[in-house]
C-alpha cells in the first residue's frame, strides 16, 4: 500500500548551525516540528531520519575536491577555504558541517527515491531546499545542494522529465546552473529582482544553454509585490509551462522568505498566499504526474512568526490533512515560544482578516496591464519561454 506522505525529521537536523547571530538559526526547524506535532501530523505521516549521504552520492553533483574541502573545514574550521565559499560571513565553517549538510542531502534523496518507487505519494524535507550551493563552492547559507542531488538521483533512476519550481524569494541559482544544459529538467524560479537582492541573477532571458535551451524559466519580481500579484505571476508565468513540459515528478522549494516580516528581503506576502501556492503545486502534481511530489524547505528568517506556520502548512497539505488559516495556534506551542524566547506569537495559522475572504487572483485571461510592474515581469518571462513549448504569450 502506498503511504500518503513521509516527512524528513529528527532533532539531529538542527546540527546544521552556523552559530549565534546567523540568520539561518536551526530553531526554525525545531519550532516547525513542534508545531507539526501539536497538530497531530506525525500521526498521519511517518518521520524518517536517513544517515549521512556518502561521497559517491554527493559527487553526482559536487566536485570531489570541494567535498574534501568541506570535510577539512568540518574537522577543523580553521582549515576553511574561502575560495570555495567556506568560512565566509554567509557560510561560516563549524565542526560537523559536512555530516550535517550531507544528512540533509540524504533526506531529500530518500524522499525522491520513495516517491519515484511508489512507496509514498508525497515526500517533505523542510530541512532541505539548499538551492544556492554550486558544484565547487558553498553559497548563500548552502553547503551541499540537496535539491540538485535529489533531481540527479531521479534522472539516474530513469525518470525522463523532472520539473522544479522554486518559490523562495531568492533566485534558485545553484539548481539552475547545475541543470541549465539538461533538457530532462525544467527549472522554474520566481524571485525578487536580482537588481536588489542576492544572488543578483535569474533574468527572464536566461532560458537554458545548448541542449537545455528552453528548460530554464525565471520570473524576476519587483520588490514589494503582494499576495494577489505574486500568485498571478506563479499561475500565469510558471504553471502553463510546467503543464506543457509534462513532468513525471514535481519537485518544489518553499522558502518562506517572501513573507512581509522576513528581515532579508522586500516582498510583502502573507502566510495565506504561501499556503495558496502550496495548495496550487500540490494540485498540479495530482493533475500532471500522478501526485509524485517532493516538497522542500529553503530560506525563511523570521524564525517564530513565519517559518513554523508556513512549513507546518506544507507538511499538512502533503499529508492530506490541511490546516485552515483560521485555525488557532495551539496554546502549548505558544507557551513554549514565550517561555523559551520571551516573545509572543500570532494567534492563528494565517495572517489575513478572515472577514475579508480569501485572496482574489486576477486570471491572465482578463488581460495584460502594461502599467503594472508585475505584469511586465510576467510578460517578459512568457515572451522568453512560452515559444519553446508552443504556448501563446497572450492567451495560454
Amino acid at each position: 500500500m502506498v503511504a500518503q506522505a513521509r516527512l524528513v525529521w529528527d532533532p539531529s537536523f538542527t546540527a546544521y548551525n552556523f552559530g549565534p547571530g546567523h540568520p539561518m538559526n536551526p530553531i526554525r526547524l525545531d519550532l516547525t516540528a513542534r508545531l507539526c506535532a501539536e497538530y497531530g501530523l506525525f500521526d498521519h505521516v511517518e518521520a524518517i531520519n536517513p544517515d549521512v549521504a556518502d561521497d559517491d552520492l554527493l559527487a553526482t553533483v559536487h566536485d570531489r575536491d570541494y567535498i574534501a574541502k568541506v570535510k577539512a573545514a568540518s574537522d577543523n574550521p580553521r582549515n576553511a577555504d574561502e575560495s570555495a565559499g567556506l568560512g565566509t560571513e554567509d557560510d561560516p565553517a563549524f565542526h560537523g558541517m559536512h555530516e550535517a549538510a550531507a544528512r540533509i542531502v540524504a533526506g531529500t534523496v530518500e524522499v525522491c527515491r520513495q516517491v519515484h518507487q511508489g512507496e509514498i505519494a508525497h515526500g517533505v524535507n523542510f530541512c532541505g531546499g539548499m538551492h544556492h550551493s554550486m558544484p565547487d563552492r558553498a553559497s548563500g547559507f548552502c553547503i551541499y545542494n540537496d535539491i540538485a542531488v535529489g533531481i540527479q538521483w531521479l534522472l539516474d533512476a530513469g525518470v525522463e522529465r523532472v520539473a522544479y519550481i522554486d518559490l523562495d524569494v531568492h533566485h534558485g541559482d545553484g539548481v539552475e546552473k547545475i541543470f541549465e544544459t539538461e533538457p530532462r529538467v525544467l527549472t522554474c524560479s520566481i524571485h525578487e529582482n536580482g537588481r536588489v537582492l542576492f544572488p543578483g541573477t535569474g533574468w527572464p532571458r536566461d532560458v537554458g544553454v545548448g541542449p537545455g535551451l528552453g528548460s530554464v524559466l525565471n520570473v524576476a519580481m519587483p520588490p514589494g509585490a503582494r499576495d494577489s500579484a505574486w500568485l498571478r505571476a506563479v499561475r500565469a508565468g510558471i504553471l502553463p509551462v510546467v503543464r506543457a513540459f509534462r513532468p513525471q515528478v514535481l519537485v518544489t522549494q518553499h522558502g518562506c522568505d517572501t513573507h512581509a516580516q522576513d528581515p532579508l528581503a522586500h516582498m510583502m506576502l502573507s502566510i495565506d498566499a504561501q499556503r495558496d501556492a502550496m495548495t496550487m503545486v500540490h494540485e498540479l502534481a495530482h493533475d500532471i504526474c500522478d501526485g509524485r511530489w517532493v516538497a522542500l524547505g529553503g530560506g525563511g528568517y523570521e524564525l517564530v512568526n513565519v517559518v513554523p506556520r508556513s512549513w507546518t502548512h506544507l507538511s499538512a497539505i502533503a499529508a492530506h490533512q490541511p490546516i485552515a488559516v483560521t485555525e488557532p495556534l495551539p496554546q502549548s506551542w505558544r507557551d513554549h515560544v514565550e517561555t523559551t524566547f520571551g516573545r509572543g506569537t500570532p494567534d492563528r495559522m494565517g495572517d489575513l482578516d478572515p472577514a475579508e475572504g480569501g485572496i482574489w487572483v486576477q486570471p491572465w485571461e482578463m488581460g495584460y496591464n502594461p502599467h503594472s510592474e508585475v505584469d511586465r515581469a510576467i510578460m517578459a518571462t512568457r515572451e522568453a519561454v512560452f515559444g519553446f513549448f508552443g504556448l501563446d504569450v497572450w492567451y495560454d
